[in-house]
């Protein structure tokens, strides 16, 4: 058994020290090579029980890549297509927005041109059955429901659907096609003269999106833009170069990288940007995160706009991804971020420290350091200067914004908070929009109708309540119990805004609370 062992490890070793030749790695120890193959086929062969070897290799790859930097991961193959699609720019479906509610999948939109809205889906119907399978009240689990209505594109699928109003079940045969994955949230013109972008991640088309986005505004008179990228973590590198080329001029140093075997790659800005003159405000938070940092970096390097908020997460490590022959992926850090300045994005870590690598945050907030700018402790080692005024700003790990915005730690009441948490708030909005749409969508003609003359009915607020309190959930007094409802008010008018209208008319009403966009509008005006 040994010999035969023996053997095959060294036929293995032979096609794997083959294939190392040929990468970009050199100084490879094929005797730890060579010992991790005996392991994993002694475990297989010799045992006392039976080993699942898929697992026992995931296990082995995930063990390594814990002890390196916190960014470098592994995915099989079902997470990997998961976690590629939102960048990718599409997938194959029937195109709908959709949530569950009371365990039944209720369309929020169908996706504009899809095949849904072909086929004649609306707002506010209910899909109980694809191909004749139930999905409702079977308490079939999202992902699950999500497999069934995605598949190629020009393959066929009958849903069952039940409409309001409607006695009878209708039948819809949808063929099924490539449905666009949008980056952008919002796009809208926030004051007189100024625009407003909000980013939620960097995906295939972001660039494309922004320059659009840009390109309607300015028709409506944009002279100013607000640049939101607050809660954006990152995403392609591409995408990055591509939305900072709308800010800068063409041949501008937007981010480079380097690494140990990764030999050193400089981004620089393309041709074709809008938006290269006018004043330019980047809003950013402890959440934004890598691509969105390269562009709040670049912009504020060449101090070509103002960054306002607070100081960004601090991602600057470069994944190459490896593709692995059953779909599965490594995501290996090669290279690190560094500004046009030549400041590393990246935040200091210990390699194996994963999680203390992921209190930073926690650690930020009970250092005082969101909610108070002297709180902040800049590396006094790390001090460069933006290329054309000469200002000071600082390395050792995100990017300081020019204008700090504290967090305000009493926005919300912990009752609230206990509501919100609970999901009884996107519960009772789901319900809530789903019997009114049709009137609401009466009633007021526009958006911007419902932003002035809409108020939540009381009704709806005493239903939450209710519902918390079958929770137990209760205020401690009665400042509480009003502070709370006044804010759920609020929350309730911008969510049902999103269920009957969309996303960026739901930035058009909780941006008018927003510290950081209304600090941006202050300087702006």
């Amino acid at each position: 058994m040994k010999q035969k062992l023996f053997l095959i490890i060294v036929s293995l070793c032979g096609l794997t020290s083959c294939a190392l030749a040929q990468g970009e790695a050199a100084e490879i120890d094929i005797e730890q090579i060579r010992k991790l193959q005996y392991a994993q086929l002694a475990i297989t062969n010799l045992y006392v029980d039976s080993v699942d070897q898929k697992k026992l290799v995931e296990d082995a790859i995930n063990g390594m890549l814990e002890k390196l930097d916190p960014h470098s991961s592994y995915t099989n193959a079902e997470q990997t297509k998961k976690l590629n699609e939102p960048l990718e720019g599409n997938f194959e479906g029937i195109g709908v927005q959709f949530n569950m509610l009371d365990d039944t999948l209720v369309v929020i939109q169908p996706t504009s041109k899809g095949p849904s809205e072909r086929a004649g889906i609306v707002a506010g119907d209910r899909i109980v059955s694809v191909d004749g399978e139930p999905i409702a009240g079977v308490k079939m689990d999202r992902d699950s429901i999500m497999r069934k209505l995605r598949g190629p594109k020009d393959s066929k699928v009958v849903l069952g659907v039940v409409r309001r109003g409607v006695k009878d079940l209708l039948t819809f045969k949808i063929t099924r096609d490539k449905i666009p994955v949008n980056t952008l949230d919002a796009a809208y013109m926030i004051a007189p003269g100024i625009g407003y972008i909000h980013l939620d991640r960097f995906g295939a088309t972001s660039g494309e999106e922004i320059h659009t986005a840009i390109q309607n505004l300015q028709k409506e008179g944009m002279r100013d833009l607000i640049f939101d990228l607050t809660m954006n973590g990152g995403g392609y590198l591409g995408a990055a170069v591509d939305v900072a080329s709308e800010f800068l001029p063409q041949g501008s140093l937007v981010v480079y990288t380097e690494g140990r075997t990764a030999s050193k790659q400089v981004l620089n800005a393309k041709s074709g940007g809008l938006f290269n003159k006018g004043r330019l405000t980047i809003l950013v938070d402890e959440y934004t995160a890598s691509a969105a940092e390269i562009v709040s970096g670049a912009v504020q390097d060449h101090d070509r706009g103002t960054i306002v908020g607070r100081r960004t997460f601090g991602k600057g490590l470069v994944q190459r991804p490896v593709e692995l022959p059953d779909g599965s992926m490594i995501r290996l850090t090669v290279s690190h971020y560094y500004t046009p300045s030549g400041r590393c994005i990246q935040k200091p870590y210990v390699k194996g420290e994963k999680e203390e690598y992921s209190e930073d945050l926690n650690n930020r907030y009970t250092h005082g350091e969101l909610m108070h700018v002297d709180s902040i402790h800049l590396d006094s080692s790390k001090v460069y200067k933006t290329l054309v005024e000469g200002r000071t700003v600082y390395g050792g790990g995100g990017i300081m914004p020019d204008v700090f915005v504290p967090l305000d730690t009493t926005t919300y009441t912990p009752y609230y908070r206990a509501i919100s948490r609970n999901s009884l708030i996107t519960q009772a909005v789901l319900k809530f929009a789903d019997e009114h749409r049709a009137e609401l969508k009466s009633t007021y003609k526009t958006f911007d109708e419902y932003k002035a003359n809409y108020e939540v009915p009381q009704s709806l607020l005493d239903e939450v309540e209710a519902k918390a309190k079958e929770k137990d959930l209760k205020p401690k007094d009665e400042d509480e119990r009003a502070k709370t409802l006044t804010d759920l008010r609020f929350s309730l008018k911008a969510l049902i805004a999103y269920n009957v209208w969309d996303r960026s008319e739901y930035y058009q009403i909780i941006n008018t609370k927003n510290d950081i966009v209304q600090k941006a509008l202050q300087l702006l005006q």
